[in-house]
């Protein structure tokens, strides 16, 4: 347990790293080209302000037999000086933010369709595509391509953030938010909730696969396939009433769709989806993930085994 901890700390650290270091879009250069512009002004003004107060602590320091300097008061000129400076510091500060939120934004109110819709749940992130299809965990794009994302929450506050690729930003229940998201270059990006929404909230990590048109394109035919068809014990375990097996079923479900879940990397956060992590988490999901919305199903040995042969096929 507390290895997986350290190693979600750690990601953590890089994944709020890659924005700074290892932009990967045009939006996310703007950010961190912004971010690098006050760190330098920030920069300089700490190195004059240190290299007045060591003159200051050389110049003025006290001496035997030295007479006390005349105080300068009412100095307009300095006083002039004194608000002249921070005021077109933080005029500059502005017109260059206000530019890059203009770049950055998407519209409150786009005029055309979202290319995808995101929803944050208590612990987990959905995708819905226009063609049905609909994964969780995994948000697939086409490298090189803008996609307008309409963002949103099924429950509590989230925030949506890849700092390698877009900007972040709140999932809030009954508002709906847009932004942009584009990766430059085909790739794995990782993701997290930024906004603390419980007690899995360090368990809400995603990640962003950005494509080529043609992988993409086949992948997004083949999550919009719906799923063979659920063994009896999948129904008597009363699986269908939190989880979709198709793309078709728009019903409302409290849990991840499982229609093509083998073909996911992870389970839940930091997970590996793997055959033995699939049995822990239909045996006993609360020692998996403490504090999820997933009941225990009472299942014996030989209908885990059956329900993990039948997920691990589901690609």
């Amino acid at each position: 347990v507390f290895e997986t901890r350290g190693k979600r700390a750690e990601s953590g650290k890089l994944i709020a790293l890659g924005f700074l270091f290892h932009p990967q879009s045009t939006n996310a250069q703007a950010i961190a080209i912004l971010f690098a512009r006050y760190l330098t002004l920030a920069a300089v003004i700490f190195l004059v302000v240190l290299a007045l107060v060591v003159y200051s602590l050389i110049k003025y320091r006290a001496r035997a037999g030295a007479v006390d300097l005349r105080q300068n008061f009412g100095s307009r000129r300095l006083e002039i000086a004194w608000t002249a400076i921070p005021l077109l510091i933080v005029t500059v500060l502005f017109i260059v933010t206000v530019r890059t939120m203009a770049f950055v934004d998407a519209p409150l109110e786009p005029r055309q369709a979202p290319d995808l819709v995101v929803t944050g749940h208590q612990w987990w992130w959905e995708a819905k595509y226009p063609n049905g299809a609909v994964t969780s965990h995994e948000i697939h794009i086409p490298a090189g391509r803008r996609l307008l994302v309409r963002l949103e929450s099924a429950d509590v506050i989230h925030d949506f953030w890849v700092p390698e690729l877009a900007r972040k930003m709140d999932a809030v229940p009954g508002t709906t938010g847009y932004l942009w998201l584009e990766a430059q270059q085909p790739g794995t990006y990782r993701g997290t909730c930024s906004e603390f929404c419980g007690v899995q909230h360090a368990w809400m990590r995603f990640l962003v696969i950005a494509e080529t048109d043609a992988q993409f394109s086949a992948w997004l035919a083949r999550q919009a396939l719906p799923a063979p068809e659920a063994p009896e014990t999948f129904r008597r375990a009363k699986c269908l009433d939190c989880h979709a097996l198709s793309a078709t079923d728009t019903k409302p479900r409290s849990g991840p769709p499982l229609a093509h879940i083998a073909s996911r990397d992870f389970l839940e956060g930091d997970l590996q989806n793997t055959a033995a992590n699939l049995r822990r988490w239909i045996t006993n999901p609360q020692l998996v993930k403490p504090g999820n919305r997933m009941p225990d199903s009472q299942v014996s040995g030989g209908q885990v085994r059956e329900l993990t042969e039948y997920l691990g096929n589901l690609q």
